[in-house]
């Protein structure tokens, strides 16, 4: 009895504890589609705007770069949902919810590039100065202090080295 009460966990199958974690995972990408999908259909608005015409070449690129990165995030943080309805019903969920994260993980990673390039378009553009490359880097150490250090810290600070099996 006492040491059923120290242990921590969740007493739960692996097929509930699946059931579980792909419903916090669908919340999470939820999250982050919602946000990529919203700059990806403003990035593919600019091209038709008249000044795009009138910005550099370097610009144009960074533009491009911007645009196949916000189409690969898309992409990435939208197939948990199509792993998911194309594997329903084959008893293949743990295996399922272990790709999602990874998709989804990569699509956090793209998501990091494309809001950096994105940044970094806007900010060239409004501003024409050296402090274009300072607050890009300024923003994009605050998304990864945000997004994985203090994700990364938490995770090594309150995970018990004898049970980190419940790992997502």
């Amino acid at each position: 009895m006492e040491q059923a009460a120290r242990r921590r966990g969740r007493n739960e199958t692996e097929e509930e504890r699946a059931d579980r974690m792909w419903g916090e995972l669908i919340q999470e990408v939820r999250v982050a589609q919602t946000g990529v999908q919203i700059l990806f259909g403003f990035l593919l608005t600019v091209v038709f705007q008249p000044k795009y015409e009138r910005l550099g070449d370097t610009d144009q690129i960074i533009y491009i770069v911007t645009v196949v990165l916000g189409s690969c995030t898309t992409g990435a943080l939208i197939g948990p949902v199509s792993l998911h309805r194309l594997v329903s019903g084959r008893r293949v969920k743990p295996q399922a919810v272990r790709l999602a994260s990874r998709m989804t993980f990569a699509g956090l990673v793209l998501l990091l590039a494309t809001m950096t390039s994105a940044l970094l378009l806007v900010l060239r553009v409004a501003l024409h100065d050296s402090a274009t490359a300072w607050l890009v880097a300024a923003v994009v150490a605050w998304y990864v202090l945000c997004w994985y250090g203090l994700p990364l810290w938490a995770r090594r600070r309150y995970t018990s080295h004898a049970g980190h099996e419940g790992r997502t």
